[in-house]
């Protein structure tokens, strides 16, 4: 006979077993599970194989195990699916960005490294050059190089939109004007609040990366240093310092110039029926990243001042421009002379923009804020949701809500806030502005413009200017 404690050992004994038995399974697995990762590790680091073989290599042979584990724990094959599906998700993620960049399949390296150490790094060719005069060859081709060596670096946002370099700059020295450095820096706040908001990169410069190559020949050299420096940039956005972004909400439509390499504001009339030199603007621009671009901007610099042409073309911009001014060779004469006279060559991807304000004349535009804003709130009012709190980082939503609407009521140019307003002929810094216009005017309508543009900025910090051109604010009550 068996007494009761013997018996309870005895059970004790039993049970434990029993729980080592149940656990076998686990421990099987871990250990398999550690041995299999350390073999993959491995394959990686010492095969050269690629990851994706790998990972449907891994998923085969796992799958050999599942029916063996399902007999021990069920709970195990579910999690073992889990994996399984969020490994096939990510390939497909990567699937799909490999769509969106238009990139051919390519061995990565296994680090940024690797690839500046390689042969194929094209920067340390001593051929490749970052300035005006000598071509960059296969521009495209080493874009998208880089591009997968860097995957990590994206060519768009977190949208999906593609990823647009804002590019511009101001004098290397103090301004004349008393009150010039103040408007330049409030123009420089202005551009980085659009990009803060919107998730753009910028480069402000402030020195003349040819000497040659100054006022408004300063941008050619800039942007073709700008397009190597910054190869994951789809588009270059040139600002001229005098231009003021007033609708902080508005993006580009990108998706209107897919087919186009060069987008600027005028009218297609004026330009290749009047042939006048103000057909354009020159002061605010797209571009894209691209070889086209390059060569056109070698073209373009050839009527430049570091062009032995340089003088010459004074008197042939002159001959077939007949509005302009016998003076010398300028930028934006010498972009409508291009377009004229080259049209076969470079016309069919430049598209002109007056559909918006894709940049506006400040005359034409700053005594028009108030009635803007007035609209504005009238729309808010109506449609509540656009006038409740949001972070800075929820703006962009707010605007693509805010877009719908205006779409439904816009009737015109002066419906809708300006995208950019161009002070063009107002010279804040010189301050040797155009003499049809007055000091006093262009002064106080850049800064009419800019307080329109941050009242915009300060809404979402959940304050109002009292009015245009002052300093003082109000909070703003929401809906809630």
């Amino acid at each position: 006979m068996v007494n009761d404690s013997k018996l309870e050992t005895i059970s004790g004994n039993m049970v434990q077993k029993r729980k080592s038995f149940d656990g076998l399974p686990f421990w099987t697995v871990s250990i398999a599970g550690g041995l299999l990762l350390c073999w993959s590790l491995w394959r990686i680091c010492f095969s050269g194989i690629d990851y994706r073989a790998l990972a449907i290599e891994v998923r085969g042979f796992s799958s050999q195990w599942n029916s063996k584990i399902h007999r021990y724990d069920p709970n195990v094959t579910s999690v073992i699916q889990q994996n399984q599906n969020v490994s096939s998700a990510i390939e497909q993620n990567q699937t799909k960005e490999n769509e969106m960049n238009g990139r051919e399949e390519e061995p990565l390296y296994r680090s940024m490294d690797e690839w500046e150490e390689s042969s194929d790094n094209f920067y340390a060719d001593s051929d490749f050059s970052y300035t005006v005069g000598n071509t960059v060859k296969n521009w495209d081709a080493k874009r998208q190089q880089w591009l997968r060596a860097h995957p990590h670096i994206k060519n768009y946002t977190e949208g999906g939109r593609p990823r647009i370099l804002v590019l511009t700059g101001s004098q290397p020295y103090p301004c004349k004007n008393p009150i010039g450095d103040h408007l330049i820096l409030r123009t420089f706040k202005n551009k980085q609040d659009y990009c803060r908001i919107h998730g753009l990169d910028m480069f402000y410069n402030t020195i003349l990366l040819n000497q040659k190559m100054a006022s408004y020949w300063a941008k050619i050299p800039l942007i073709r240093t700008a397009m190597v420096a910054h190869p994951e940039a789809e588009w270059i956005w040139w600002l001229d310092s005098d231009a003021v972004i007033t609708d902080m909400e508005f993006e580009h439509p990108l998706e209107k110039y897919k087919d186009f390499n060069f987008i600027l504001h005028g009218w297609e009339k004026n330009v290749y029926e009047k042939r006048s030199w103000l057909g354009i603007n020159a002061g605010v621009f797209l571009i894209r990243n691209c070889e086209w671009s390059m060569d056109f901007m070698e073209r373009w610099s050839v009527m430049g001042p570091e062009s032995p042409l340089y003088e010459s073309f004074a008197k042939i911009l002159s001959d077939v421009l007949p509005d302009r001014p016998v003076t010398e060779s300028d930028d934006q004469s010498a972009l409508v002379y291009l377009m004229i006279k080259e049209k076969k060559k470079w016309g069919g991807k430049i598209y002109i923009e007056n559909e918006y304000y894709f940049q506006g004349f400040w005359l034409d535009i700053v005594g028009t804020f108030e009635n803007i804003s007035k609209r504005y709130e009238a729309m808010e009012a109506e449609h509540t949701e656009l006038s409740r709190r949001y972070a800075e980082k929820s703006a962009r939503l707010y605007a693509v809500k805010r877009e719908r609407y205006l779409k439904e009521i816009w009737a015109g140019l002066f419906e809708r806030r300006p995208f950019v307003t161009h002070f063009a002929g107002c010279q804040p810094c010189s301050g040797n502005h155009n003499p049809i216009y007055k000091a006093e005017d262009c002064q106080n309508g850049l800064q009419r413009s800019l307080d329109f543009a941050d009242d915009q900025v300060l809404r979402i910090y959940g304050f109002r200017r009292q009015q245009l051109q002052s300093v003082l604010v109000n909070p703003i009550h929401f809906h809630p």
